[in-house]
């Protein structure tokens, strides 16, 4: 009874002070400690929720900002170059990577390929288009890449040049790729490719709206007539004068990559790189760096 009495004079007092701040005309200003009412709880009740694990000097405490109840908080260590469409370290990170993209997925060979990525180790995004999932069996594959934890890339539904379309064009070729592949995986892409890496101002913004990060490539080669075989592409993959740190590979589905891919990824490798996994890398819906 005598805690509360106090407490009760106390509260009388504080009252009594920002009564007076505010007459004295300083709005908004109070000289007093602001302090939040608690009510008196019964001795029993304080020892019942002591018991439960509760405790009561840690109520006023800020909460955690970086955790959300029931949110993965996923740590970010790499970001895109926007200048050069590299990867990035963000802070103390290898910076010997490079990241591996395969293009026009689920075309033939994608989920060779992507076996072939798993045997070795390693990941990569494989940006599809739409036309390539229009069969239950395209679908299907589709559904074993993205199992086989590989990420999923929008390249839009037709690979049509964005800057001949309208705006509204432009929307459905991302928006209804992006709920396709939803339907397919149970998850919508994080990163964005513009089909012969055109973008424009709208597709950008569009691409940002849906939380994708825009991407596109360093050097890729297996679309030229000189290293249309496993053997050329290999060669110049590997020891072309544009391998650097951070290098963003661009590779399409073709029979000549899937035959190459293997060697592909052990030059790199005996050269020091490593693969770098896209889930490290920053994107808008991602955007926590350790």
């Amino acid at each position: 009874m005598k805690k509360i009495t106090a407490f009760i004079i106390f509260s009388i007092i504080l009252g009594s002070c920002g009564q007076q701040n505010t007459q004295d005309g300083k709005e908004g200003v109070n000289t007093v400690p602001q302090i939040e009412e608690v009510a008196v709880q019964p001795e029993d009740t304080k020892n019942e929720q002591i018991q439960k694990g509760y405790d009561d000097t840690k109520l006023n405490e800020p909460e955690d900002t970086d955790a959300v109840e029931g949110q993965e908080v996923i740590l970010s260590d790499y970001e895109v170059n926007s200048k050069n469409w590299g990867i990035d370290p963000i802070g103390d990170v290898n910076d010997e990577i490079v990241l591996l993209t395969i293009d026009d997925a689920p075309e033939k060979y994608s989920l060779e390929m992507a076996q072939t990525l798993k045997d070795l180790g390693v990941n990569a995004i494989f940006f599809v288009n739409g036309h390539f999932i229009n069969t239950e069996a395209e679908k299907e594959n589709l559904k074993k890449i993205y199992d086989m934890g590989f990420v999923i890339g929008n390249h839009t539904m037709t690979h049509a040049n964005l800057s001949n379309l309208t705006k509204e064009e432009q929307r459905k070729e991302i928006i209804n790729l992006n709920d396709l592949v939803e339907e397919v995986t149970g998850e919508r892409p994080t990163f964005f490719r513009a089909p012969y890496g055109v973008n424009t101002d709208y597709s950008k913004a569009l691409a940002l709206e849906e939380g994708m990060q825009v991407m596109n490539w360093t050097y890729g080669y297996d679309w030229e007539k000189e290293y249309l075989t496993k053997d050329a592409l290999v060669d110049i993959m590997v020891n072309t004068p544009l391998l650097k740190n951070g290098a963003n590979l661009l590779m399409h589905d073709r029979a000549w990559t899937n035959e190459a891919l293997h060697d592909i990824v052990q030059g790199l490798q005996s050269k020091g790189f490593d693969m770098v996994d896209p889930n490290r890398i920053q994107t808008p819906n991602n955007n926590t760096v350790n």
